[in-house]
């Protein structure tokens, strides 16, 4: 007789199909995100936090606010698409082939960006729909881990994460390629956190505000709740792209350069970079120092992309 299987245990097997089914569902909540922004709507709780339909927000002060929201979010859904995209790569490659590495990047990305969601608290709005999906998510997250472990190689240290998959002259293609890229995740870890800071804190840069045409005290005159509600985006958006940054990092640096490393890569990149510089000219904020950062991430990171892509598809 065959050795009877339970149900729930074959389908999450060794965790990766739980760690799959993560990636999969950022890539969806990022699709989400995209759709309601370019469609023009609003959650149902933010329009209740809020008050206000955001048909009556837009009729002021010539939508400019709303289209500053819409922004945030466009950008806040590519970075997770990126981060599902990755996790897609990370299950089905490395962490297929028991490499300890991958496993450790996804606790660590996991705690950032599910600890990311805290943040959201720094302005007094609990995002109860968000925090329901992460709560449903995250034991899906966690009970991946734990079944994965086992397959990884042993001993399987944090500090795996720190030896290069490959030792190669930075002067090579693959190595200043390797440095572009590299660089290109140091710059979205750096920009995250600081984003998630702002939003935190000062919620705004100047540039904001003058898109918009409003100072705070404006903005509190449309309605106290809305501050709150536009840090708790910013603060989303900062840890979607901290996030991103790590994964992308240790990707890189741990990942064996391949075709299939490059192809996501490049993948992540473009809904990544696409739609962070391009809500900016759907919603007419061109301002120049605002974007640079955004124009200068995605020039080197294409310039990595253009190095490293005939030595990772003949490695």
């Amino acid at each position: 007789m065959d050795k009877q299987v339970d149900f729930l245990q074959a389908l999450v097997s060794d965790g990766r199909p739980l760690l799959t089914l993560t990636g999969l569902c950022l890539i969806f909540s990022g699709g989400f995100a995209l759709f309601l922004s370019a469609t023009g709507n609003f959650l149902p709780h933010d329009v209740a936090f809020l008050q206000m339909e955001p048909e009556k927000l837009c009729s002021l002060n010539q939508c400019r606010v709303v289209r500053f929201m819409f922004h945030d979010r466009v950008a806040f859904g590519g970075s997770l698409i990126a981060i599902g995209l990755l996790y897609l790569w990370l299950s089905a490659f490395p962490l297929a082939r028991g490499e300890p590495w991958a496993w450790w990047l996804f606790v660590v990305t996991g705690i950032v960006g599910f600890g990311s969601f805290l943040t959201y608290l720094g302005y007094g709005y609990l995002d109860a729909w968000h925090g329901a999906a992460t709560l449903l998510l995250l034991p899906c997250f966690v009970i991946g881990l734990v079944r994965s472990f086992p397959i990884i190689r042993q001993p399987a240290p944090i500090s795996s994460l720190l030896k290069p998959s490959v030792k190669v002259r930075w002067t090579s293609r693959l190595g200043m390629g390797r440095a572009f890229l590299l660089a290109t995740a140091a710059g979205m870890i750096l920009a995250g956190g600081t984003i998630m800071v702002v939003g935190m804190t000062s919620v705004f840069v100047p540039q904001d505000l003058e898109f918009m045409g409003l100072d705070e005290a404006g903005l509190q005159a449309l309605s106290p709740r809305l501050i709150p509600l536009i840090a708790h985006d910013r603060a989303g958006f900062g840890g979607g792209i901290c996030t991103c940054g790590i994964t992308v990092l240790f990707c890189v640096w741990c990942g064996s350069p391949s075709r299939s490393l490059w192809q996501v890569l490049f993948f992540s990149g473009v809904a990544g970079f696409s739609t962070a510089i391009g809500v900016h000219f759907a919603v007419g904020y061109l301002d120049f120092t605002h974007l640079l950062p955004a124009y200068l991430g995605a020039l080197i990171l294409t310039v990595g992309l253009v190095l490293t892509h005939k030595p990772m598809h003949t490695a």
